[in-house]
């Protein structure tokens, strides 16, 4: 006896609307989708125009202001050279008048150098000290110049000698230092001369350290003659940076 298989059947209900509906759902969310799309589409696109405008305007507008920065930085490099050039030019021209000033200086006292030696006026005749300078390697040790003129109305030679002291304080007292001190070993025997019309006698002193000079006396005797000059103990120093 033969066995027939065991066929089940399953009944399934016929749901046309379901399937429609489920259609309908599906159109509604794409075409959700469309409309969401199309309004952000709508939406942004101006927007996106007009960043694009703003954006070009402010690149315009950072070129110009770099583009006058650069001006602004070529200008000042400008004022600041010539500002140099000009502080340069006011001080060449304040060295030229110093010099100019020194040099004037030098030309008066050549003029009352020889104006001393012709015999330019009655108050010049006669033998005097026309100029003094110190000078040296050191504070201590200084060589002095030291000149001595009198008039062409004169004849003959004078002779005679010469001394220096220097006046200043020492330990806060006012002390002179006389030629021997000021010779300090050496030969303090006045310093001879002889001449017609002028002579430059050059010598050297030692002014010791914790002396503090304020002038320089020169005492010149010849015979009878005895005169005196006194100056200013800077006056008789080299100037500054010479």
């Amino acid at each position: 006896m033969s066995s027939r298989p065991d066929v089940r059947f399953v009944i399934v209900p016929h749901r046309p609307r379901a399937r429609l509906l489920l259609l309908a759902v599906v159109l509604a969310w794409l075409g959700s989708l469309w409309l969401a799309f199309d309004l952000s589409r709508r939406i942004s696109v101006p927007q996106f125009e007009q960043t694009r405008r703003e954006h070009g305007r402010l690149s315009a507008k950072l070129a110009e202001t770099t583009a006058a920065l650069a001006d602004e930085r070529q200008r000042n490099a400008v004022l600041a050279r010539s500002d140099q050039i000009s502080r340069a030019a006011n001080d060449g021209l304040q060295q030229t008048v110093l010099e100019r000033d020194e040099e004037i200086a030098a030309l008066r006292s050549d003029v009352a150098f020889y104006e001393r030696l012709v015999g330019g006026s009655a108050q010049r005749k006669g033998l005097a000290v026309h100029a003094l300078s110190l000078g040296g390697p050191g504070s201590g040790d200084l060589q002095y110049t030291l000149t001595l003129t009198q008039t062409l109305k004169r004849s003959g030679l004078t002779d005679g000698e010469v001394v220096l002291e220097l006046e200043g304080v020492r330990d806060g007292k006012l002390t002179t230092l006389d030629w021997n001190a000021l010779r300090q070993g050496a030969d303090s025997t006045p310093q001879r001369f002889s001449f017609r019309y002028f002579q430059q006698l050059e010598g050297s002193i030692m002014v010791p350290e914790d002396f503090t000079p304020h002038r320089v006396r020169v005492e010149v005797r010849a015979g009878d003659n005895r005169i005196e000059r006194i100056f200013p103990w800077q006056e008789v120093l080299p100037p500054q940076g010479a």
